[in-house]
């Protein structure tokens, strides 16, 4: 039960570490501090785990519930971030759009 738990925490741990960047990017409509490397090693490095655990523990029928859910849960934030990426781009964003820039002050 204890060994279960920990596996239960460091899940949601992991799986949530992605919210407050998407968060960030869904309050502000900006991600242009997030790099197209940084993303697709994350997503791809995700999603080869995910199926990597998921084989495995059909060959050796065991279930392990708090990986699939941390890795699907942060695949599931990545596809926001990588639409995010796609539709923000390098736009400005809301906290942007109400700071004047030096050539619109002159």
């Amino acid at each position: 039960m204890t060994l279960e738990l920990i596996g239960w925490l460091g899940a949601f741990l992991l799986a949530t570490c992605g919210l407050p960047q998407a968060w960030k990017t869904w309050r502000t409509k900006k991600c242009d501090d997030l790099s197209w490397g940084f993303l697709m090693f994350w997503f791809w490095g995700e999603v080869f785990t995910l199926t990597y655990i998921i084989l495995d523990n059909l060959k050796i029928g065991n279930l392990q519930p708090p990986l699939y859910f941390n890795y699907g849960l942060n695949i599931s934030i990545l596809f926001y971030l990588i639409y995010a990426k796609l539709i923000y781009g390098n736009k400005k964003g809301v906290d942007q759009l109400a700071t004047p820039n030096k050539e619109q002050l002159t």
